[in-house]
C-alpha cells in the first residue's frame, strides 16, 4: 500500500497520513511531484491511495496530467481517491476515479474531508482560528471512522455516485472549467518581492525560479497555494489581488 499526494498547504497531506497511519502504519508516503519515486512506488504496490485538494469541484491538473502521462501503471491497481475541500467538492474523488477506470484501475473507495480553506488571497471562506482548529478536530474524527470501516473492508464510497457527479457538474465545474483544463500562467509576482527564493523552493511543478533578483513565473502553475501561504512579504497571488490570510495546516495545531 502506498500513498502518493498533491498537498499545497498541508491539509491533503495531514489527511492522507493520518488515514494511512490508522489503515497500515507501514504504507508510504510520496508527494507526487517526486515523480520518480511516485511511479516507483505505484509499480510495486497493488493499493494506492491517491490524494489531492479539490479544484472548483475537479481533479488539480497537475494531478490528472500525472495520470495521464503514466496510464500504462494503473491496470489492475486498486486505487482509493480522497479530496480535502473548503467547502464543496461534489465528486471531487469522481474525477479521478473516472480517469483512472479508463486506464483499467479498480476504484475501491472515496472520501471527501472537510478542511481550513487555502485560498490566500480570497476572502470568501474565510474563518476565525478557532473555527479552523475545530475543522481539523472535526476532519480527525472523519479520518478516524473511515479507517475503522476501512480495516474491515468497508470503504467509503463519497464523490463516486451518479448524484455526486452532477452536483459537481453543474454546482461548480461547468462555471470554471476553465481554470482546471490545464496549468494556470495567471500568477502574479509583485515589487514587494526580495527574491528570497522559497517560492522557488516550495514550488511542485519548478514553476518558479529567481531573475535579476525577482521570482519569476513560467506557465505551469499547479494552483496549490504553496508559493502564496509561504511567502514571507505576500508578494504572490492568483486568483485575487492581495493576500488576506496565509493558510497553512501547521497555523492551526
Amino acid at each position: 500500500m502506498v500513498g502518493i499526494y498533491l498537498s499545497g498547504t498541508g491539509n491533503t497531506k495531514h489527511c492522507l497520513e493520518k488515514l494511512l497511519w490508522m489503515v497500515d502504519s507501514a504504507a508510504a508516503l510520496v508527494p507526487i511531484e517526486n515523480n520518480k519515486e511516485a511511479i516507483e512506488k505505484i509499480n510495486t504496490n497493488d493499493v494506492i491511495y491517491l490524494a489531492y485538494p479539490t479544484q472548483f469541484s475537479n481533479v488539480p491538473y497537475m494531478v490528472k496530467d500525472f495520470i495521464q502521462k503514466n496510464k500504462e501503471l494503473w491496470q489492475g491497481k486498486k486505487v482509493f481517491c480522497m479530496t480535502t475541500m473548503g467547502l464543496f467538492s461534489g465528486d471531487g474523488t469522481g474525477c479521478a476515479a473516472r480517469l483512472l477506470k479508463k486506464y483499467g484501475a479498480v476504484i475501491i473507495g472515496g472520501l471527501q474531508v472537510k478542511m481550513p480553506d487555502a485560498v490566500s488571497d480570497s476572502k470568501m471562506l474565510k474563518k476565525s482560528f478557532e473555527e479552523n482548529q475545530r475543522i481539523i478536530k472535526e476532519a480527525d474524527i472523519r479520518l478516524e471512522e473511515a479507517a475503522k470501516e476501512i480495516r474491515k473492508g468497508n470503504y467509503p464510497k463519497e464523490g463516486l455516485s451518479f448524484f455526486a457527479h452532477m452536483a459537481g457538474l453543474f454546482g461548480q465545474r461547468l462555471w470554471f472549467y476553465g481554470k482546471t483544463k490545464g496549468y494556470s500562467k495567471k500568477l502574479k509576482i509583485s515589487d514587494a518581492c526580495t527574491g528570497c527564493g522559497l517560492c522557488a523552493k516550495n514550488c511542485p511543478m519548478g514553476n518558479l525560479s529567481i531573475k535579476n533578483g525577482k521570482a519569476v513565473s513560467a506557465d505551469k502553475c499547479a494552483m496549490c497555494y504553496r508559493c502564496i501561504s509561504s511567502c514571507p512579504k505576500q508578494a504572490i497571488t492568483l486568483l485575487g489581488k492581495q493576500v488576506v490570510e496565509q493558510c497553512r495546516y501547521e497555523k492551526f495545531v
